[in-house]
């Protein structure tokens, strides 16, 4: 039991004298986390790392990545891949933050739930969003229906849906709450104070957007900007949900080659190709962040 000085000198310790620190607590020893860690690692080899080791042993076929690589239909699709993915992120972007940003300071009836209805959004399939598109602008859809009852044409004006502009729409309408929801995010911790500032010394709403908004939230745009762009690289349901006929993205030439021609060994080249660009993206995205303090 200890004494009434003891007490006393732990509840104000004698000037000069230095406590004695507390004895760390012991560290799970080596082995036990090689034991820990094991089972998660195994189920990671199991369901991802052996079949991708599978898809890169298949792409090494003799000849296949020079068969690949000289043909058209792969220089077509790697084109047509990139530019889909880079004009649908930059329409993302813009979408996304103008919408955003009217969610989170112009003031209206219903904000609160379209903002909620955001989170509900992103757990949507794409081709869920696709067969919308095609119900209000296909062929035989309302757009084309209610001009032919109009007009009394026989059929509507619509049909860019069977276009790479068709596809380009749905991949913006599909991917823009993720770029709505982490920049609802960094609105949300914006200090108002420095708008109030801002806008009592005269500034204007676009220069308080450009130099107070824009550069607090500059990091949650890149980030999400950087998620729709490996999104839109590997992006399949959409591209093959709108029959657009001459829109040939990498993952449909991967899909067309291995299940209508069974070329499984150019199918693997055109996959690994895809996933060297997904991570080469990624891996140029950290570096990015990194150096911005990001």
């Amino acid at each position: 039991m200890a004494s009434p000085g003891d007490l006393l000198t732990e509840r104000h310790p004698v000037p000069g004298v230095v406590p004695t620190p507390s004895a760390p607590a012991e560290r799970m020893p080596t082995t036990a986390r090689w034991i820990w860690a094991l089972p998660p690692v195994a189920v990671l080899g199991v369901v991802f790392l052996y079949p991708l080791a599978l898809v890169v042993q298949e792409s090494l076929a003799p000849g296949a990545y020079a068969d690949v690589f000289a043909s058209q239909a792969f220089r077509e699709a790697l084109t047509t891949t990139v530019w889909l993915a880079v004009a649908a992120t930059a329409g993302c972007l813009v979408l996304g933050f103008t919408l955003a940003l009217i969610i989170a300071f112009v003031p209206f009836p219903g904000g609160r739930a379209v903002a909620k209805f955001i989170d509900v959004f992103l757990s949507f399939p794409s081709f869920l969003i696709t067969l919308a598109l095609l119900f209000v602008y296909g062929t035989v859809g309302m757009a084309n229906g209610l001009w032919t009852d109009v007009t009394g044409a026989s059929s509507g004006p619509f049909h860019f849906l069977t276009t790479p502009w068709g596809v380009l729409l749905a991949e913006i309408t599909y991917f823009t709450p993720f770029v709505m929801r982490p920049l609802l995010a960094a609105f949300s911790q914006l200090d108002t104070a420095q708008l109030e500032v801002a806008s009592s010394l005269g500034a204007r709403p676009a220069r308080i957007i450009r130099q107070v908004i824009l550069p607090e939230v500059l990091p949650a745009l890149a980030a999400a900007g950087s998620l729709v762009l490996v999104m839109c690289l590997n992006e399949f349901g959409i591209v093959l949900f709108t029959g657009a006929k001459g829109v040939t993205t990498l993952p449909m030439l991967v899909y067309s080659k291995a299940i209508l021609e069974s070329d499984y060994a150019a199918a693997c080249v055109v996959a690994v190709v895809n996933i060297a660009i997904s991570v080469g993206l990624y891996g140029i995205y950290r570096v990015v962040s990194r150096r911005v303090g990001a």
